[in-house]
């Protein structure tokens, strides 16, 4: 399996080329690529919802896949001709793959409500499932999540923290793990080797950051 193609900006900002270009929670962009052919929003805080970045990456045809309760914002803020809101717990089709959605949440901590209806995404593109879990807690969603490649926050304080992150990728068992959201607002730039650390031996960790 070929993980060249997906690229980790900061936080969760992630750039997937698998013939479309898709972007989830563009954040610190460097120039104006333009090229999105999707944009997926995960939950509507300012390293996740950038307008600035959006804006970047952006171009006429673009699709963006929200959660329900941010697609009036999205189309009162930028331009979005082609939404698809979406609600937890779902499948959807677009024209080029299928994708399925995951709450994404807090347990015990307050940053994200359950009741908000934030999501995380698993993307089938040719047969190929990749999960990017958002902001969230090892809840009992994610442990039912079957993947290939799993893209999981890291970084503590708002999510799950490496030790946590680690656990729950020995019990998902993709065949790759790359670690998110951590050493740029939260989270130590060593947690990705900590998490590495602590991984099973059998699945590949890649740290992109």
């Amino acid at each position: 399996m070929d993980i060249s193609n997906i690229t980790v900006n900061a936080q969760n900002s992630i750039r997937i080329d698998m013939g479309k270009i898709i972007y989830i929670d563009p954040f610190q962009i460097e120039g104006e690529p333009g090229d999105a052919d999707y944009i997926f929003l995960t939950h509507d805080h300012y390293d996740h919802y950038s307008l600035d970045d959006i804006n970047k990456v952006l171009q006429y045809e673009t699709v963006f896949v929200v959660p329900e309760p941010m697609d009036l914002k999205l189309r009162k803020n930028t331009y979005a001709g082609r939404n698809l809101p979406v609600k937890p717990d779902n499948k959807y089709e677009t024209e080029d793959f299928s994708f399925e959605t995951v709450p994404a949440y807090n347990l015990l901590k307050p940053f994200h409500p359950k009741k908000a209806g934030w999501v995380g995404y698993i993307l089938d593109i040719d047969g190929t499932r990749i999960y990017i879990a958002g902001d969230t807690d090892a809840t009992k969603e994610a442990k039912k999540v079957r993947c290939d490649i799993a893209m999981i926050p890291i970084g503590g304080t708002y999510t799950m923290n490496f030790k946590e992150a680690a656990k729950l990728i020995n019990e998902i068992r993709p065949e790759y793990a790359i670690p998110t959201h951590y050493g740029t607002l939260v989270g130590k730039e060593s947690d990705g080797e900590g998490f590495r650390d602590l991984v099973d031996d059998g699945i590949k960790v890649e740290l992109k950051l």
